[in-house]
């Protein structure tokens, strides 16, 4: 039954994807917006399939596998479906939150999602420009859900349905949502912030479809009039049109940086310290950056 569901929501979800993406496609040509075009959309695809090869590969050695072996020892069980359902869309939401915060923080994790944030556009194709590598450890931070009871096959379509609202908010069409909406739920708004190169704007709105984590632990921030969004990364990626480098790039600067004549201790830092630390401030931190603008 459980493997049905994902069936049928996949074969659901697939023609819904082709039509709004191809609405916004047709909307945007018509009004000469110019939020598509052909090289980076087709990035986008190229990044898609990687990730979701890599996902199928690992899902039944990681996912379901580890998942089970954790679901089998749980210590917890919430017998009420709805309360089952509505606190597995909660765990799960600000599971993503953790595992994104920490892709964002710690550098080796941000060589993996980096490729997510290095299109300079910005519509819902970019929903789709997966984190190629991520299907690698993702389902650690599911681990815990698995212990507390939750079946491994309705963790994974938890997660197919929140990525579902987690691709609708790559767009611009979509100027600002009713306050309340705002005020709880990631919108348009929010995500674009995600995704700008801005000083102000950077490592900030990391939730999938719940903004309140973020201000919850800090990492709110608005979208302004006065700041218009720049999408894309502080340093854009240099020879961006090689299927390999695009993906592997950060790996490539991490091993220039390890490579340096420092001590052992802070080559560990060069590893886990948050993108942009340098021991001799020749590269600077998101934070360091918007300390400077203060």
């Amino acid at each position: 039954m459980n493997s049905a569901r994902e069936t049928w929501f996949l074969l659901l979800s697939v023609p819904f994807y082709i039509i709004v993406i191809g609405a916004e496609i047709l909307l945007s040509n018509w009004q000469h917006k110019k939020f598509y075009s052909l090289k980076e959309t087709l990035w986008n695809i190229y990044l898609m399939l990687i990730n979701a090869g890599l996902d199928v590969l690992l899902r039944w050695l990681f996912y379901i596998s580890v998942l089970t072996w954790c679901y089998n020892h749980q210590f917890f069980k919430i017998e009420a479906a709805w309360m089952y359902w509505f606190t597995l869309f909660i765990l799960e939401d600000i599971a993503f939150y953790f595992e994104h915060r920490v892709d964002h923080y710690c550098r080796i994790f941000w060589a993996v999602h980096v490729t997510h944030h290095s299109s300079e556009e910005f519509n819902l194709s970019t929903g789709f420009r997966s984190s190629a590598l991520q299907p690698a450890y993702r389902f650690i931070y599911l681990m815990p859900l698995a212990l507390m009871g939750f079946h491994p096959l309705d963790i994974v379509f938890m997660y197919s349905l929140t990525q579902t609202y987690g691709i609708l908010v790559h767009t611009q069409y979509i100027n600002k949502m009713p306050r309340w909406f705002e005020a709880v739920f990631v919108s348009p708004s929010h995500h674009r912030v995600h995704h700008a190169s801005n000083i102000i704007y950077l490592d900030k709105n990391m939730g999938m479809c719940l903004i309140v984590w973020d201000k919850i632990f800090g990492s709110f921030q608005e979208e302004l009039k006065e700041e218009p969004v720049k999408y894309g990364l502080t340093k854009p990626v240099e020879n961006h049109s090689h299927p390999l480098r695009i993906i592997f790039h950060e790996w490539q600067n991490i091993s220039t940086d390890l490579r340096k004549k420092t001590t052992f201790a802070t080559k560990l830092k060069y590893l886990f310290m948050p993108p942009g630390w340098s021991h001799d401030g020749s590269s600077k931190t998101s934070a360091q950056l918007r300390k400077e603008l203060k």
